[in-house]
C-alpha cells in the first residue's frame, strides 16, 4: 500500500473545508495510508514587502524540507507546475509504486506559496489550474484528486 503524505502551510480553520477533508482522508484509508500534516504559516504584516515575502518563505521551506519522508517521491503543487489530467495524475502515482516510490509527499504552501529550495527538491511540480484558489481549498482539491486516481486505478466508475 502507498504511503501518502500532504504537507500543508498553515491550518486550516473553517468547519467546512476540515470537514471535506475528513471525508475524503476516510475514502483514502482503503486505497493508501495518508498522513496529512500541517505546519504553520508564518506571520506577516497586512502589506509585506518582498523581502518580507522571500524570508517567510525560506522559513516555511526548513520546516517542509525538514518533514520530508526520506527516499520518496515529492510532489510540490505551484502554479508553474505541469497541467496532469485525473488519469494522468493516476498514471503518475502507479509509475511511482511501480518502480518501487512506496512514499509520496505531496506540498501544499500558504498563502504566497512554496519556496524555490522546495520546488527544486520536488520530482514534479504540479498545477491545478492556472487560476488561484485559497491554499485551503487546494487541499480539498488535491484529497479529492488523489481519491479519484486510486479510484481510476481500481476500475471504478467514480471518475467518470
Amino acid at each position: 500500500m502507498q504511503s501518502i503524505t500532504v504537507l500543508c502551510v498553515g491550518k486550516l480553520k473553517e468547519k467546512f473545508y476540515a470537514d471535506a477533508c475528513a471525508e475524503y482522508q476516510k475514502r483514502l484509508a482503503r486505497h493508501c495510508k495518508l498522513t496529512l500534516l500541517e505546519l504553520p504559516e508564518q506571520r506577516l504584516p497586512d502589506d509585506p514587502s518582498p523581502a518580507e515575502i522571500a524570508a517567510a518563505l525560506e522559513r516555511e521551506a526548513d520546516a517542509v524540507l525538514e518533514r520530508l519522508p526520506r527516499g520518496g517521491a515529492v510532489v510540490a503543487l505551484c502554479v508553474e507546475g505541469a497541467e496532469l489530467s485525473s488519469e494522468q495524475l493516476s498514471e503518475t502515482l502507479a509509475g511511482y509504486a511501480a518502480r518501487g516510490v512506496s512514499q509520496v509527499a505531496l506540498v501544499i504552501g500558504g498563502s504566497f506559496g512554496l519556496s524555490e529550495r522546495v520546488k527544486a527538491r520536488a520530482d514534479l511540480r504540479l498545477s491545478m489550474s492556472r487560476m488561484t484558489f485559497p491554499h485551503h481549498l487546494a487541499r480539498v482539491m488535491l484529497l479529492e484528486q488523489l481519491y479519484r486516481a486510486y479510484q481510476i486505478q481500481a476500475g471504478t466508475k467514480y471518475h467518470k
